[in-house]
């Protein structure tokens, strides 16, 4: 067996097989209510504080391809990649000032939901088709992938293997237990997987003087120019725009961020469970402070394992074919350098609970919106207990079906880039749909509709027209070169628009696209869109400051945190 595989002992199996018994236990323990209520099952009650919702809204969105791509991130690009993590922060802060308190308000059980409410019954059908496919094949079936690709190269676990015991543990818990136990299990979870995470960094940092790398001055020697650095120049030194640089980061980050963290089912459902407004608000400012440490955690251990790896501590598998190094194999090539046995155990227990996480979050939404926004809908007078029974059942068939789509990820490249991209081809729409909806009364269902179907629909030719595969048979292979990534984001065949600015672009043409067809048709009832609308953009500061727990307060501190540590990495 090669540098990257090892056979687990016993001790290590038995640590990862008490884990996975064990969670599933709990979930259910916790979670499983024989006649729940729909408002139980799906939304816990409403009954989570705010470290719960915190918690949970932070390990639905770190699964295995974060843990993995961070790191080959860090080491192929270097903290940049860690904008991802930080920019989060502000647009957390968003959902717990701007679209929370309508959500909680409200009362919805789903975001389609509230869409309807907003603009139509047309508009929350197609956030619901936008919700399940997202969750089918990003959150639950590239993220089974990549764990499964890791496993396999990490753990000598068969890929089939890892995707089926997985499933199986995650989708018992999860379809018997309900958002309860996914949320209990991930207040577990997250501490396993961070402290997973602290374990390898401090191991890696132990290990630097090993290679001759004795202090800070020395590190930053053995790094690539700008490795250290989160903020990137607009233009690169062969003069081409640089994929993550800093306005690419400013004005790209948002439109995947706003749909992601704001309008996207699987994360907000743990919003929509809080007690009261208070929790769900600080909630999710509890999360914005949880996204500061991935970048110390994962993107600064992908720098560690690349001075490490260039000092000759251990090897990385070459890309098939090439002579480059595939630096998705990064972690594990770490883990199995610096962790001993008895501790791997641990460690693919936290890449298991990152997985599980993820997935669980992913099915309970899929649950939720097949059974609030399509059989509910369709069939008002449905029983509740019926209703709980299609979503269990829902849970299962939504797994089954990622299983055998997360098989089909070999079609992709990086994955890490791949679950950035995919969302591109509707989030500028579903971003401009909900932000001139909750700041602009004038906006009309009409245009919500003009602006969801033709943006989407040039968001996906543009995602196909990208894709290198299609590039390549457009041009001719011999006047494209080796790495070609596609027709728009190409700096040498391309355009050389990297896919940060194209969401943009996009949100440019969804907004002309939604103001125009505003103007030209009829105005809503102001009375109703009153209700889901702010009066002006600053509404939300309006109201005394209640003390140091003041959601806006806490997202002062955040701000004020998170902008400083971009002052000591710029």
């Amino acid at each position: 067996m090669d540098g990257l595989k090892w056979a687990m002992n016993w001790i290590d199996t038995t640590v990862l097989l008490v884990y996975l018994v064990g969670i599933t236990a709990f979930g259910i323990w916790v979670g499983f209510r024989r006649h729940a209520s729909s408002r139980q099952y799906f939304l816990a009650n409403q009954s989570l504080g705010w470290f719960t919702v915190g918690a949970a809204v932070f390990t639905s969105n770190i699964s295995t391809i974060h843990l993995v791509g961070l790191a080959a991130g860090g080491a192929r690009e270097g903290m940049v990649i860690g904008n991802f993590e930080w920019m989060a922060c502000f647009t957390l802060m968003l959902l717990a000032l701007i679209f929370a308190p309508f959500y909680i308000n409200s009362r919805v059980s789903t975001l389609p939901e509230f869409m309807e409410r907003r603009y139509c019954p047309q508009a929350r059908t197609f956030l619901a088709f936008i919700g399940l496919l997202g969750a089918l094949l990003i959150h639950i079936g590239i993220s089974l992938f990549a764990a499964a690709k890791v496993f396999e190269s990490f753990l000598g676990v068969p890929m089939v293997v890892t995707i089926v015991v997985l499933s199986l543990f995650t989708v018992t818990y999860t379809a018997l237990g309900g958002l309860k136990a996914v949320v209990m299990t991930e207040n577990v979870q997250v501490v396993l997987l961070l402290g997973g995470a602290i374990l390898v960094t401090l191991l890696g940092l132990r290990a630097l003087p090993g290679v001759g790398v004795q202090d800070l001055a020395g590190f930053k020697a053995a790094v690539n120019p700008g490795q250290l650095n989160m903020l990137q120049p607009v233009v690169n030194a062969k003069g081409h725009l640089n994929e993550f640089s800093w306005l690419a980061v400013l004005l790209g980050y948002p439109i995947l961020g706003i749909w992601y963290w704001c309008a996207d089912q699987t994360h907000v459902q743990r919003v929509l469970g809080a007690r009261d407004l208070r929790s769900a608000q600080n909630g999710a400012l509890f999360a914005g402070f949880l996204k500061i440490l991935p970048v110390f955690l994962m993107v600064l251990p992908g720098v560690i394992g690349y001075v490490l790896w260039q000092k000759g501590a251990f090897t990385l598998k070459m890309v098939e074919g090439t002579t480059r190094p595939d630096y998705n194999t990064m972690l594990p090539a770490m883990i199995n350098y610096l962790v001993p046995m008895g501790f791997k155990g641990l460690l693919a227990a936290g890449m298991a609970a990152a997985l599980m996480s993820c997935m669980a979050a992913a099915l309970n939404s899929c649950a939720t919106l097949i059974s609030m926004d399509i059989v509910k809908r369709m069939r008002p007078d449905t029983p509740d207990t019926r209703v709980v029974t299609i979503g269990r059942i829902t849970t299962a068939g939504i797994m089954v079906l990622a299983m055998l789509w997360s098989t089909q990820g070999d079609q992709f490249g990086t994955i890490f880039e791949a679950i950035n991209k995919i969302p591109m081809t509707f989030a500028p729409a579903v971003t401009t749909v909900f932000v001139l909806g909750i700041f602009w009364k004038r906006g009309t269902w009409q245009a919500a509709m003009a602006t969801l179907y033709i943006g989407s629909v040039i968001g996906a030719v543009y995602f196909i027209a990208d894709l290198p595969k299609v590039g390549t048979a457009l041009l001719g292979p011999e006047k494209v070169s080796a790495g070609f990534s596609g027709l728009v984001t190409d700096p040498v065949a391309g355009l050389g628009i990297p896919f940060m600015l194209v969401g943009p672009i996009l949100v440019v043409v969804c907004t002309v696209i939604y103001v125009v067809t505003s103007l030209a048709t009829p105005a809503m009832d102001s009375r109703e869109v009153a209700k889901v609308c702010w009066d002006h953009p600053l509404a939300f500061l309006k109201g005394r400051v209640a003390g140091l727990g003041d959601p806006r307060v806490i997202a002062l501190i955040l701000g004020i945190v998170v902008g400083a540590l971009y002052y000591g990495l710029r």
